[in-house]
């Protein structure tokens, strides 16, 4: 008589389990908290401050715009090189026309020019996605041309040359003296943010309550639903902690920020709830298997191109506005660390596998790294020494968990 082998769930993952926990997101925050209690004691308590703790909000905002991008794209077991040269290529074009088509400051200009350069990048990704989709090309092949055309693209647009500055009005969306919002609409916004947890929580407890599915208690749901409340709130007193320099008053939640935010709320969004979101998942678990599900796969992936490039352009707006110029070199390697992000936080290179919430904290993560270097003033070249590392450590770590999963 054969004995039969059960599975056992070790403790930790049975007490993630009963929690309802992600185990990669825990992991997550726990590596984001230690990053950032090494960092303040390497620079003598400089980088957990009111103003570090703003400017790297602003800093992560190009990265967080891209990485829900980035999962899509990896879940469809594909790859997008290119997006650092579209994010430089689309900001110049944005630069060329915010001051020399557009060079009036109003608010039309600088929403005409944002609209136009959104679409550029939307065309561009639609371009690259229909090239893989319908010529059968590798992305990996497609995207890594696009990104020595788009790169050398911006350069041509100007001649090498640099196209400052911009319009004030544009200017915003980078978060500068105007990026803002101020004190009392930032305490607005933490409501809004706040009342859209309660409501969520509440309505997922009932609704797994009602099927029967496994659930929290309702103390531990109560507690959970507290602590991410405390995290809104403190994240509030620090945007509000930061003084404009020339009033003295709350600079509050940076423009680039509450964009970055947006576009993570609306791109969970379309991953839970709905078909084109289901659509993405069902194809990278098993490609044929959609196909003969009847799936528009290659609209699928025209489209999911197209979002990136849609994304890498919005990062390329805040970019340019940020920096108040049009630069050949803006975007540069901006590409692995939207990979590294959406890797480290949950998304496999396997296809089939991804988080928007864990990307972005691999966002957050990546941006920490980047900006507690700066601040011990480490050369730029032992910045992508690290940054390197951190890639080839998530990929690995990719690798050893799909390994354990298949066992």
């Amino acid at each position: 008589m054969q004995s039969v082998k059960t599975v056992s769930t070790t403790p930790p993952k049975r007490l993630l389990a009963q929690l309802g926990l992600d185990g990669r997101l825990l992991f997550m925050v726990l590596a984001i908290a230690g990053i950032w209690i090494a960092f303040n004691l390497l620079t003598g308590g400089v980088f957990i401050t009111s103003r570090n703790l703003w400017n790297l909000s602003v800093q992560t905002a190009s990265v967080g715009v891209m990485v829900s991008g980035m999962v899509l794209i990896i879940v469809m077991r594909n790859i997008d090189l290119s997006i650092g040269s579209i994010l430089g290529f689309t900001g110049m074009a944005m630069a060329v026309l915010n001051i020399r088509v557009f060079p009036q400051d109003t608010w039309w200009s600088a929403l005409l020019t944002l609209a136009l350069g959104l679409l550029l990048g939307l065309g561009i990704g639609m371009l690259q996605g229909t090239w893989v989709a319908l010529l059968g090309v590798p992305s990996f092949i497609v995207t890594l041309g696009g990104l020595l055309i788009f790169r050398g693209g911006a350069w041509l647009l100007t001649s090498g040359q640099t196209v400052a500055p911009l319009t004030e009005t544009f200017q915003i969306l980078g978060g500068g003296l105007n990026g803002s919002i101020g004190g009392p609409a930032s305490w607005g916004v933490g409501a809004l943010i706040a009342a859209a947890i309660v409501w969520t929580d509440l309505r997922n407890y009932q609704q797994r309550a009602r099927r029967g599915l496994p659930n929290r208690t309702a103390i531990l749901q109560f507690a959970f639903t507290g602590v991410t409340l405390a995290l809104v709130l403190a994240f509030v007193l620090v945007m509000n902690s930061y003084p404009d320099p020339r009033s003295g008053l709350a600079r509050g939640i940076p423009v680039p920020v509450l964009i970055m935010l947006a576009v993570t709320a609306v791109m969970m969004w379309v991953v839970r709830a709905t078909r084109f979101g289901r659509y993405v998942f069902a194809y990278g678990g098993n490609p044929e298997a959609a196909r003969l599900a009847g799936i528009n796969t290659t609209r699928l992936t025209i489209l999911v191109f197209g979002i990136m490039g849609m994304l890498a352009a919005l990062a390329g707006a805040i970019q340019t506005a940020r920096l108040n110029a049009g630069t050949n070199s803006t975007g540069t390697l901006a590409e692995l660390s939207v990979i590294a992000a959406a890797v480290i936080g949950g998304t496999s290179l396997a296809g089939g596998t991804g988080s928007i919430p864990g990307a972005f904290l691999g966002a957050i993560l990546m941006a920490s790294l980047i900006n507690g270097m700066l601040l011990l003033d480490l050369p730029s070249a032992w910045q992508n020494v690290v940054q390197g590392l951190v890639l080839m450590l998530a990929v690995t770590l990719d690798g050893i968990f799909q390994r354990r999963r298949a066992k």
